[in-house]
């Protein structure tokens, strides 16, 4: 005789198990790894509302055509919603090594996304190829990150010898449309792999297009004072200064400039502390007139309007507008988020290999790139730089000339 609970019972059982995947995840968890105290703190708060902005748009139904915007969560999840895990590096590569251990240990993480510092990058990658987890860089850009043949690294963003290029091309542009040559210019760098790496960058341009180096001054990260430094800048006579430092650093510099009397005709940087809001408050007028290179300009907002939603998304949580770097992690999020919906599997191997087979157009972001494509390095190749320019006190795009919002106002004005 047939047992009928028996029958059910096994009818029920087959039904589960033929279910999808996904109807047994409700949650994605993702690390982040940023400096959230310390001396890059204010970019770790930053980086920390930038990223729930995104999940705000994947988590909700904000359909402002960013990827994963209508509906709320993965739809091949069954709707699972990203939920992220911060940790702190406090910009020392060992406490990154150590947080990244904890998150694929302990959290489970299916993903790290990170970690602005190329120092701490370099270690956490090596950390997430071990484990075998994937790995984003959303803000590092030394180039000898995606060099190193891991499987595990891709970074959304452009790196320091894309950006190092955009600048030696904005100053043959400005050779051939507006008449200005730079035929001199003074180096200026921090002592960890970002400033080094950019540094040699740069030092390689400047000799490829016939630039004389007339200063190359080396620093210690986060030194007391800059008044050696900035003198021997002072003296090079170098018209153009090209600085690679952090937030603490940029501000340092230009403090001492000021006190020093040392005013160049023009200052290029390499982003990073001169591109962050901290920076232009703690300089006021002295910021004016300084160019950096940028993945991100917030007038992008002329011709994309969702680029500035997104933008009163991001200040309700912080009080502030998205910058090159908190538009990188907002971006970061939303590729790495596409990616696990498009692998639907949380397994590493799934992510990975979607990750491969990214392609959103430019337009499906909030960067001015071509688009987000990853190279067999794990490199966006579409990420296009521009060049933006302190005008009255707010960054503005003048670089490339025929897309810029704004003229470049050349040399910097007098104060």
């Amino acid at each position: 005789m047939v047992n009928v609970k028996t029958l059910l019972a096994s009818a029920a059982l087959s039904a589960a198990l033929a279910l999808p995947a996904y109807a047994q995840v409700s949650e994605v968890v993702i690390g982040v790894i940023e400096p959230m105290s310390g001396a890059g703190a204010q970019t770790g708060i930053d980086a920390k509302a930038a990223m729930e902005t995104a999940l705000d748009i994947i988590n909700e139904d904000i359909d402002i055509g960013l990827p994963l915007g209508p509906g709320a969560g993965l739809p091949k999840l069954g709707g699972a919603k990203i939920k992220l895990v911060f940790a702190d590096h406090q910009a020392d590569p060992q406490k990154g090594r150590a947080e990244a251990e904890r998150l694929i240990t302990e959290n489970k993480v299916s993903a790290i996304i990170g970690a602005y510092h190329s120092a701490v990058a370099a270690v956490v990658s090596q950390v997430a190829e071990r484990y075998q987890v994937p790995f984003l860089a959303a803000d590092s850009s030394s180039p000898s990150l995606h060099r190193r043949n891991l499987k595990w690294f891709f970074r959304t963003s452009a790196h320091d010898e894309m950006f190092s290029q955009a600048m030696f091309d904005f100053y043959k542009d400005m050779k051939e449309k507006k008449n200005i040559t730079v035929d001199q210019v003074a180096m200026f760098y921090e002592d960890t792999i970002f400033g080094t790496d950019s540094s040699n960058i740069q030092r390689k341009l400047a000799g490829d297009r016939g630039i004389k180096v007339a200063g190359d001054i080396k620093y210690r990260a986060n030194s007391p004072s800059l008044t050696s430094e900035v003198q021997q800048l002072k003296s090079s006579g170098a018209p153009v200064l090209m600085p690679s430092s952090y937030t603490t650093d940029a501000i340092l510099l230009l403090k001492t400039m000021g006190e020093l009397g040392y005013k160049p005709q023009g200052i290029v940087a390499q982003a990073a502390g001169f591109a962050e809001q901290a920076f232009l408050q703690a300089v006021g007028d002295k910021a004016e007139g300084i160019i950096s290179r940028s993945s991100f300009s917030l007038d992008l907002s002329e011709k994309r309007p969702m680029v500035a939603k997104v933008n009163e998304m991001y200040k309700k949580r912080s009080g502030k507008d998205l910058n090159d770097n908190s538009a990188r992690q907002l971006m970061a999020v939303l590729v790495m988020a596409d990616a696990i919906d498009r692998a639907g599997s949380i397994k590493n191997e799934d992510i990975r290999g979607a990750l491969q087979k990214t392609d959103i157009p430019g337009d499906k972001t909030i960067m001015p790139w071509a688009n987000v494509r990853f190279d067999e390095n794990g490199q966006n190749t579409g990420a296009t730089p521009v060049l933006i320019q302190v005008q009255d006190g707010v960054y503005r795009s003048v670089w490339p000339f025929e897309t810029a919002s704004r003229p470049v106002v050349w040399p910097i004005p007098a104060r």
